[in-house]
């Protein structure tokens, strides 16, 4: 049996299996004999005539790594009630797993949709009059964007002007993505979330651990009880939980030194090298331009002096040579010259809002080393500033109020002797968030085509654009071909330029480069 206790006074969150393999222990069993078998393929139907083998592979294979079995089968899990802060120090931190959640861009978001942790007496008080305050504020900040807002949106769409009742909600619309920014990361999400049978095994193995250990323990403990209800054979291989004291960033932690001041150093340390960017690029292979080239003619078993460095980038970068990159469809991962720039990589410092990041951290193939956010804070306020807020003075000032607030109060249930993991389900959306992130070339690649889009965030998008030109300006023949969607379709002859139909910017980006971007909302 599986003891689990709901952390939080709010409704517990909700975790239900709702698609799954029929078979998932017979089947890692059937995969791992096909590897072996000289008469064709194992079904599972084989190796359930056979228990005692099925056991003993399943056991021996499990103990001894071999771990790839238990990747076919995968869980699809329907959730409610989970935190913003749970799912981006947990569940969305690593590569292995699929997602699509509710969009506080898009949607409102209602004022009874906070995790609420189980304090008690003033802790309790403090903590839910505060939440309250932080609703009251992105509610206000939303209406006190909605006229600079309005004018950007009407400045790149004149026409619709004439037809505001129509446009007037996409109005709305960007100057609720901004406030947002005050929601606490306490804030509940809905979501489908699927995974395989291997990913399963590691949550509950390491599903004790900074910063949301007990909502980790919880919804995690519910999905292993929910993968036992439906295939109880995984209790023969399934290893308990790590205990939080023996994972290393608990030992790390305790053992940092007291007080905020070693805290505050870092914090600056790592601000000046970012020098005034959101993305400073701090590293990268000295020869990328070489190697990609290099690999490309290694795909078509060519000479050097048969194609040059620049004709074969080229053949990788330029959608009038590969035609893939005009595409919706990714396609480079699965074309060989593509895959010759999975050679180069580049390596970047950012600084990022934890709604951004939680954007950020989507593109699983770009990973980044996230921090313990309970390490980073020393009990100053600590945040983000959107643009828009900048074309508002009542707005700038309401939200800097409510970051100041916000704050003071998590300062407060400290005294009150309220954990640190506690106290960080506070801190708003707009907390910064800083980490390094490697990405190679192929994959950077497809994330800038994403992000340099004037639809995306406008943080990741200001990240991106950053990186964009520090690349271009030391890679010029790499740097040439780092474009959005309607800049690579131009060179690909791809129509509509812009793929977003009625969710068009409004701006000819295909036009412009990368040194002429600039965006309000």
């Amino acid at each position: 049996m599986i003891d689990l206790q709901n952390p939080f006074a709010s409704a517990a969150p909700v975790v239900e299996l709702v698609n799954a393999f029929s078979t998932p222990y017979d089947n890692a069993v059937a995969t791992a004999r096909t590897c072996y078998s000289g008469s064709g393929i194992i079904d599972d139907k084989m190796v359930r005539a056979k228990p005692e083998l099925r056991d003993r592979i399943a056991t021996s294979t499990y103990e001894a790594g071999h771990h790839t079995t238990l990747q076919h089968a995968h869980f699809q899990f329907a959730l409610s009630n989970v935190s913003r802060q749970f799912l981006w120090s947990f569940l969305h931190s690593h590569p292995f797993y699929n997602s699509e959640q509710v969009s506080q861009r898009y949607v409102t978001v209602k004022a009874d949709t906070t995790n609420i942790p189980a304090l008690k007496g003033e802790a309790r008080a403090v903590f839910e009059r505060t939440v309250e305050r932080q609703h009251d504020a992105y509610k206000r900040i939303t209406e006190l964007l909605l006229t600079p807002a309005g004018r950007e949106y009407y400045r790149l769409f004149p026409a619709r002007k004439k037809q505001a009742q129509l446009y007037d909600r996409d109005v709305k619309k960007k100057a609720q993505e901004i406030g947002r920014y005050a929601l606490p990361v306490a804030t509940q999400a809905y979501l489908y979330h699927t995974v395989s049978g291997l990913t399963l095994l590691r949550y509950w193995r390491l599903c004790e651990q900074r910063d949301a250990s007990a909502e980790t323990r919880y919804v995690v403990g519910r999905m292993v009880q929910e993968l036992l209800e439906a295939d109880p054979q995984f209790a023969k291989i399934m290893q308990g939980p790590v205990p939080y004291e023996d994972t290393i960033e608990a030992q790390c932690f305790a053992a940092r030194p007291a007080g905020t001041g070693v805290t505050a150093e870092f914090l600056a340390e790592f601000d000046a090298e970012l020098d005034g960017l959101t993305s400073r690029l701090v590293d990268r292979k000295t020869r990328n331009e070489a190697m990609v080239a290099s690999s490309v003619r290694e795909v078509l078993g060519l000479p050097a002096s048969a194609m040059s460095d620049e004709d074969a980038l080229r053949l990788a970068l330029d959608p009038s040579k590969n035609k893939h990159h005009g595409e919706a469809m990714t396609l480079t991962t699965l074309s060989k010259v593509s895959r010759a720039m999975l050679h180069a990589s580049y390596t970047f410092k950012k600084k990022l809002s934890h709604t951004a990041d939680s954007q950020d951290q989507r593109h699983r193939m770009t990973p980044g080393s996230r921090p313990m956010l309970t390490a980073h804070l020393t009990g100053e306020p600590d945040y983000i500033v959107p643009t828009l807020l900048d074309h508002s003075a009542p707005a700038k000032l309401m939200y800097v109020d409510a970051m100041n607030r916000t704050w003071e109060a998590i300062d407060q249930l400290h005294r009150l002797g309220v954990s640190d993991e506690w106290r960080a389900y506070l801190l708003p959306n707009a907390v910064a968030v800083r980490f390094t992130e490697s990405a190679d070339l192929l994959n950077l690649h497809h994330k800038l085509k994403m992000r340099l889009c004037y639809n995306a965030q406008e943080e990741i998008w200001k990240a991106s654009v950053d990186e964009a030109r520090q690349i271009r300006d030391v890679e010029p023949m790499i740097g040439r071909y780092l474009l959005p969607p309607c800049g690579l379709r131009l060179m690909s002859k791809t129509r509509p330029l812009c793929p977003e139909g009625d969710r068009y910017c409004g701006v000819p980006v295909w036009k412009l480069s990368v040194d002429q971007y600039a965006r309000v909302i």
